[in-house]
């Protein structure tokens, strides 16, 4: 009885020497963990902010009349988007394809406009895809310039030129500034408009906002040439008169 008594004692005393090491090694490993945490959160802090930036798809989707440019399109920083350099003259028009904005999110977009003429006109016009529930408010009759599969952006379909954020709205170039017309507080469509463009390369900025995120949306720009002035009525008749008086003293001369 009592060398069995040993035995478990014994055996007792062996499961003791045995599980100490186990417990060490747990501790050792998790102050190893405690030590390597620190790097890992410098190491994602460090990452640069473009790998960290939401994954956003941007490309020409068409062009006409002149169009040329903005293959180069890139996200610039987590909530920036450089459209690059394109070349628009009067007539032109190109419309971007960009998918994958982060919900809720204003972004700053920037952009370089050549080839464009004294008195241009920049047009901007957010087209939102079809088949949502907000389809019913968008009007009946839509432009023909509008891609199938798209229409006019509502009021309350989400997309906007982020509208109330505060973010810039200009065009500047050599010289000057153009003025800003906006129209997204109705469900005619999101349409931002820049008159009276100079000769040289205008710098564009202005915001965009997906509200629900992720979907594929048109960006649709066109230029047009400043409208040529014409005379009014009036202006005819007083021009008409003048004439007649001309006309009516040079044959009282020649009768003299």
């Amino acid at each position: 009885m009592a060398g069995r008594g040993r035995e478990r004692q014994g055996r007792r005393f062996g499961s003791v020497r045995h599980e100490a090491p186990c417990v060490f090694e747990v501790r050792e490993a998790g102050e190893s963990m405690k030590r390597l945490w620190p790097m890992l959160a410098l190491s994602v802090l460090l990452l640069p902010a473009t790998a960290r930036a939401e994954p956003i798809a941007i490309s020409v989707q068409s062009s006409s009349g002149g169009f040329s440019g903005g293959e180069e399109a890139a996200t610039s920083g987590r909530l920036s988007i450089d459209l690059g350099t394109v070349d628009m003259p009067a007539g032109s028009v190109g419309t971007f394809l960009i998918d994958g904005l982060k919900a809720g999110s204003d972004y700053t977009v920037s952009l370089a406009v050549a080839g464009i003429s004294k008195g241009t006109t920049l047009q901007l016009e957010i087209l939102d895809p079809s088949g949502g529930r907000d389809d019913r408010f968008d009007p009946t009759s839509q432009p023909s310039y509008v891609t199938a599969g798209y229409s006019t952006s509502s009021d309350i379909d989400g997309f906007s030129f982020a509208q109330g954020s505060g973010l810039q709205r200009s065009a500047l170039f050599a010289g000057g500034a153009a003025s800003v017309t906006v129209d997204e507080m109705t469900n005619r469509g999101d349409i931002l408009m820049f008159t009276g463009l100079g000769r040289s390369t205008a710098e564009v900025a202005f915001g965009l906002r997906d509200g629900s995120g992720g979907r594929a949306f048109l960006l649709r720009i066109s230029a047009a040439a400043a409208p040529v002035a014409t005379p009014e009525p009036a202006s005819m008749m007083l021009i008409g008169t003048g004439l007649v008086g001309l006309i009516a003293r040079r044959r009282r001369r020649a009768v003299a």
